[in-house]
């Protein structure tokens, strides 16, 4: 490669298109993409940004909580949430800074096989396409599960068959579709999540039918924390908030669905760098501010919180609304738990026909699924992973449901897997940079907090992973399945990787050998200047935006 020195333009990049030493089968480009095998750019800021904002918030949020706060108490459940979001907030300004420069189709597995090695590109890619596919079923069958809230006469199997039959719909109907749709989706999530935060507040003040003030008894009896399984002190208490770390991965999981977007993402320089800075809102308002609300409303012996009904009579927001008094709520609530595990089925699709196609394109999958439709429809990757919905008729019978509730629990371990490997791409990517003599701060999106935030999650997700299993090693607890579902994928990843890099023999990727111009062109063909707005709607929607810019602009300063 030239001299990056040589190379640069006004913003201090390289805009050369030479290309790092690579084996053939790994050098698929944007600019080497055949009509047939590209996608098209047709989701709006709008829809990135409620993307990024809703994302695949499903039942964990909502009904996840409940175990949470049954096993760490009001505190251990904050600290968990607010620990687990600050290593999501540092692998999303990782994964922001590199996907805003080159917002690829495949998002981060394609970046892993540019500045790491098609290694890593093949472990987190199937990695990837494991969790999604598997967390498609699960929140369909979650939406059927909730139904039964009002209508239990009705086998669940014909709630099924309707939930997935308009998952797939959306997603062959395309990008614009999906995006539409799941702007409605999230905005009601938003809207949920954001009311009962309040809501919550009004009862903890004593505004309630009831008018019991609440405050922070809770806090005090049945106490802060919780004696996980009995264990007596600060042992117990520490394995309890342990207990809620790896639930709270499981509720964050998805958030890096923004960069699987970046490919179809309209204005990618322009959107995705605001996308990613909300991120933060997100994690603040819906689970640090709803994880208080619950530990202030709800105590951590309540029965309720047992969620062997499946039902959100289960969920702390409901449980809060019954104990005040108030009636008819908990069916809006289910309602709109029904719409966001909907969503989320949706989100999942999308998000592992996205992956699988990735996959495709580096040449780690049958070549089949690098064909898109003249829309840019990746149509035989969403016709293989909406096969994979057909297991959450698993789930209605329950011998079956088992073995699958256990390939469901394995993906909180995947993704945090996902989490690790995109931090790992980030540490080579910032090396890459600081080799090459180029300025990050021309970058259309970057983070002082870089490189320390991405070794900080890096570190976190693997020893989360590590320790995932813990409770089976206590005295009297051990519990095959538990052990396999959690330390299967942590044993599988490193072997995927190895098999891989045994079979290509590929190095790795040197830090002043890396790629940062391939692609640059065609990216910067699709940024332009925002339109005027066209009506009312997109004038609320533009003012709506640039007052959370102005505000996140205030809260940094």
């Amino acid at each position: 490669m030239a001299s990056s020195q040589e190379n640069m333009n006004e913003k201090g990049l390289v805009t050369d298109q030479a290309h790092y030493v690579k084996s053939d089968d790994y050098s698929a480009e944007l600019s080497d993409v055949v009509p047939q095998q590209r996608l098209k750019r047709q989701l709006k800021n709008r829809h990135v940004a409620m993307i990024s904002i809703g994302g695949v918030i499903g039942t964990g949020l909502f009904l996840g909580t409940a175990t949470a706060l049954m096993n760490g108490g009001p505190i251990g459940l904050l600290l968990g949430y607010s620990i687990v979001g600050s290593i999501c907030y540092s692998v999303m300004i990782s994964l922001g800074e590199m996907i805003a420069y080159l917002p690829l189709p495949g998002g981060h597995i394609r970046l892993a096989e540019r500045f790491v090695d098609p290694a890593l590109a093949f472990a987190m890619g199937y990695n990837y396409l494991y969790n999604w596919v598997i967390v498609l079923p699960a929140e369909l069958s979650a939406a059927a599960v909730l139904v039964n809230y009002w209508n239990k006469s009705i086998n669940n199997a014909a709630w099924i068959t309707i939930f997935l039959a308009v998952v797939i719909t959306i997603n062959f109907f395309g990008a614009g579709v999906y995006g539409e749709c799941e702007f409605v989706f999230s905005s009601i999530k938003v809207l949920t999540i954001t009311g009962l935060i309040i809501l919550g507040i009004v009862l903890d003040l004593g505004g309630g039918p009831d008018h019991d003030r609440i405050g922070f008894r809770f806090w005090k009896d049945p106490g802060p924390f919780v004696a996980f399984n009995g264990i007596a002190g600060s042992k117990g208490h520490f394995l309890g908030w342990w207990a809620v770390m790896t639930q709270a991965a499981f509720s964050f999981i998805g958030t890096e669905i923004v960069a699987i977007a970046a490919g179809e993402a309209k204005n990618p320089r322009r959107n995705l760098p605001k996308a990613i800075k909300r991120v933060y809102i997100r994690i603040l308002l819906f689970y640090i501010g709803g994880t208080l609300i619950i530990g202030l409303l709800v105590p951590s012996n309540d029965p309720g919180l047992n969620l062997k009904t499946g039902t959100a009579a289960a969920s702390p927001f409901v449980i809060a609304i019954q104990r005040s008094g108030i009636k008819g709520l908990p069916s809006v609530i289910n309602a709109c738990l029904l719409t966001s595990a909907w969503s989320a089925a949706s989100s999942d699709l999308y998000t592992s026909s996205r992956a699988l196609y990735g996959l495709a394109m580096v040449g780690n999958a049958p070549k089949i699924f690098k064909r898109t439709s003249r829309h840019g429809l990746p149509y035989m990757a969403i016709g293989m992973c909406s096969m994979f919905g057909l297991l959450s008729y698993m789930a209605v019978n329950a011998g079956s449901g088992q073995v699958f509730g256990w390939f469901a629990n394995m993906t909180s371990i995947a993704g945090l897997l996902t989490w690790f490997g995109i931090s790992v791409t980030y540490i080579r990517f910032h090396a890459g940079f600081k080799a090459q003599g180029l300025d990050r701060s021309k970058l259309p999106y970057a983070s002082k907090l870089q490189p320390f935030a991405a070794w900080y999650a890096a570190i976190s997700c693997f020893i989360i992973c590590f320790f995932s299993g813990w409770a089976v090693f206590l005295k009297d607890n051990w519990d095959t399945a538990t052990f396999v579902t959690n330390y299967l994928p942590f044993m599988l990843f490193p072997i995927l990787y190895l098999g891989w890099k045994l079979k290509t023999k590929v190095p790795m990727v040197k830090a002043k050998d890396m790629d940062f111009t391939t692609g640059l062109a065609e990216i910067e063909a699709d940024c332009y200047d925002e339109p005027p707005p066209k009506n009312k709607f997109q004038a609320f929607w533009a003012w709506l935006v640039s007052t959370f810019d102005i505000f996140q602009s205030s809260y940094r300063n």
